[in-house]
């Protein structure tokens, strides 16, 4: 077992975390990824604990920490733990309990690391969801099955471990076909196919495809437009914060290019998906955190996508609080756990934001025009742009390849995406073949 590492880190600079000792303990499970996004949601969760005074513990892999240097000193404390090991958290938290520390909170916000806060949770008898319930969601056939076995709309699927069951499915169902694996994020690995003639290239996509006996899943593909939910248990009961409408790059490698918040939706509709995610949310017998549940709007009603118990990515941590003005999704979680009163009605989306990920043309890039626009703009929430001539501008092949973004806020949805859409449009990539 890896051996486990605590620094202990004091704070003297100004502005630095000075909680008192006495001050309920947050232990953030899983910390940060070592990339922007990572960091800031990370980021923004400790400082809305730092603002009800909390003392803060971070444990997270010890590269991971040496490489996110920003979290760390929002901490009281961090140790190198690593969570992909199972039950390693848990044994490091019980080995803490021994010695004197005492937690009333046990958050984390990485995908990765989900299993791990609920096994730290479940150890220390503190709120959390269970285990089996955090596993049964980021394995994504067993979540297709247990909603199929709870009455919720699915698509039809099969877990396959070669070629041969992947067309044997192929050709008892109705395409076209998503073929992805059974778990990964950000899109990775994830190709539409229209026939069985295209079904090599997608399992040579797949991650891990050189290994064998290595499974994924080949399912139907779901027609109609795209959305999410994204939300918060308060008392151990499912809140919809709100919902995203989202654009997609065409396939077969497709993936968001544009979120909308609140979704542009009629209010009937609206009702109904808002109606059946927390009815999923009961039937998968989840009750703590945030989530970020991603569905279809078809012809039969509501199709359930993949659940999960953390918040958005996509920059959407930043977006609504524009949408919801004052809104703190993370120190939701950390007063429902207190006992503080949230004013649930409070919670409604009264303004509109949207965000353009921009994906130029493949080749090597030569020069970028208009960016100094964008950041100009008033209204903009938050822009990144990850990319400078001279580079290769790569195959959009998942989330991974978005180059960039621009968020921002306005008085509706509408607004917000009309200002989004011109905004990318100003940007402007050069590009030349890359050899």
């Amino acid at each position: 077992m890896p051996q486990r590492t605590t620094i202990t880190r004091n704070f003297t600079t100004p502005g630095a975390h000075m909680a008192e000792a006495s001050s309920p303990h947050l232990l953030f499970v899983g910390g940060a990824g070592n990339a922007t996004l990572g960091v800031d949601v990370v980021e923004t969760a400790l400082r809305e604990a730092q603002a009800r005074g909390l003392r803060i513990h971070v444990t997270n892999q010890e590269d991971t920490l040496a490489a996110t240097p920003t979290v760390s000193a929002l901490a009281d404390t961090v140790s190198a733990v690593d969570f992909s090991v199972r039950g390693e958290s848990a044994a490091w938290v019980r080995d803490r309990i021994a010695a004197g520390d005492q937690y009333e909170i046990v958050f984390g916000v990485r995908e990765m690391a989900q299993e791990a806060v609920a096994e730290v949770a479940d150890a220390l008898g503190l709120p959390g969801n269970a285990p089996d319930a955090v596993h049964r969601v980021r394995t994504k056939d067993e979540a297709r099955a247990h909603l199929t076995a709870a009455g919720f709309l699915q698509p039809a699927f099969r877990v396959c471990v070669d070629e041969k069951e992947a067309r044997d499915f192929l050709a008892g169902s109705t395409g076209p076909w998503v073929v992805k694996p059974r778990d990964a994020m950000g899109s990775e690995g994830v190709t539409r196919i229209e026939s069985a003639t295209e079904l090599a290239a997608a399992l040579e996509f797949l991650p891990g495809n050189d290994t064998e006996g290595v499974s994924f899943i080949v399912e139907e593909f779901v027609e109609g437009p795209e959305y999410s939910a994204e939300g918060v248990f308060i008392d151990g009961a499912p809140h919809v914060l709100a919902l995203t409408s989202k654009e997609l790059l065409p396939p077969p490698n497709f993936f968001e290019i544009e979120y909308v918040i609140p979704a542009i939706l009629p209010d009937e509709t609206a009702a109904e998906i808002e109606k059946q995610v927390v009815a999923a949310m009961t039937a998968l017998e989840l009750r703590f955190g945030q989530f970020h549940v991603e569905l279809w709007w078809t012809e039969r009603g509501v199709v359930l996508g993949e659940v999960h118990v953390r918040n958005a990515g996509g920059w959407i941590h930043r977006m609504l609080p524009h949408v919801i003005p004052g809104l703190e999704w993370f120190g939701l979680v950390y007063d429902d756990v207190l006992g503080r009163p949230v004013d649930k009605a409070a919670l409604k989306p009264v303004r509109g934001s949207a965000i353009r990920f921009l994906t130029p043309p493949p080749g090597r890039l030569t020069a970028i025009e208009g960016w100094d626009e964008v950041l100009a703009h008033p209204a903009l929430i938050h822009a990144e742009l990850a990319i400078a001539p001279g580079a290769v501008v790569a195959e959009h092949r998942s989330v991974w390849n978005r180059v960039g973004h621009i968020a921002v806020g306005a008085d509706t949805p509408e607004e917000a995406q009309a200002l989004a859409r011109k905004l990318e449009a100003g940007v402007r990539f050069v590009t030349e073949p890359a050899e």
